[in-house]
């Protein structure tokens, strides 16, 4: 297996734990960082089977107010970075044995909510190339699943790139091992998409049925907090 991250301390931590992982740190969003990545995983690993387009990061704030930097930094890191390296990585995939590509996309690619307008159209944008990717590349046996995360154990919340948690932002983390677990197993099985854990399965049905429903929700929530 190869990581990466723009934190090479943190990748450290990871092989301590893991002594098997190679890791190679650098930023997703350069060209260059994702050519050593499909080259470290060539000469190390011999290949590529699965590749798994995880970067991501958000900012919160009224759309009107943000820079015009925030909505391209936030595209270019969920959107632009996962798909390039895919696109990148598929003569490789190609003879991979039984390979598949796992975008990390978010439950707010289903129904976006306030102040989370750059991260909402980020997802929303990987949801829909994930969806046009798995009928493209069926022919060519790769195969392509969406991972549709809701509020999850991770540092989100600590690097944003823009504002701050809103008060009235109350989901429950559902732990980094449980969503990892979920994701595991619906690649083993080839699901198209998986949706971990009861409450974001639960806003992703909401969405398709009652998206009035959230919006009700959230707008009474946020009239709780001004």
């Amino acid at each position: 297996m190869l990581a990466t991250g723009r934190r090479a301390d943190r990748l450290d931590d990871l092989v301590r734990t893991a002594p098997s992982i190679v890791t190679l740190a650098g930023d997703i969003t350069e060209p260059e960082t994702r050519r050593r990545l499909l080259a470290a995983a060539s000469a190390r690993l011999g290949g590529l089977d699965i590749v798994i387009a995880a970067a991501g990061g958000g900012a919160i704030g009224p759309f009107r107010d943000a820079a015009p930097a925030t909505l391209r930094g936030i595209m270019e890191l969920d959107f632009f970075a996962p798909a390039e390296l895919v696109r990148e990585a598929l003569p490789a995939l190609a003879s991979g044995r039984d390979p598949a590509v796992v975008f990390v996309g978010s439950i707010l690619g289903y129904h976006p909510l306030p102040l989370h307008a750059e991260y909402c159209a980020a997802k929303a944008a990987v949801a829909s190339l994930a969806q046009s990717l798995r009928a493209e590349l069926a022919d060519g046996g790769i195969d392509v699943m969406l991972a549709s995360l809701g509020p999850t154990e991770s540092e989100f919340w600590d690097h944003l790139a823009a504002g701050a948690r809103p008060p009235w932002s109350a989901g429950r983390p559902l732990s980094a091992e449980s969503t990892a677990a979920a994701i595991v197993t619906a690649l083993v099985n080839r699901r198209a998409e998986v949706i971990p854990g009861w409450s974001a399965r639960g806003y992703c049905l909401a969405a398709r049925i009652c998206p009035w429903l959230i919006d009700a929700v959230v707008s009474r929530r946020r009239r709780r907090f001004r």
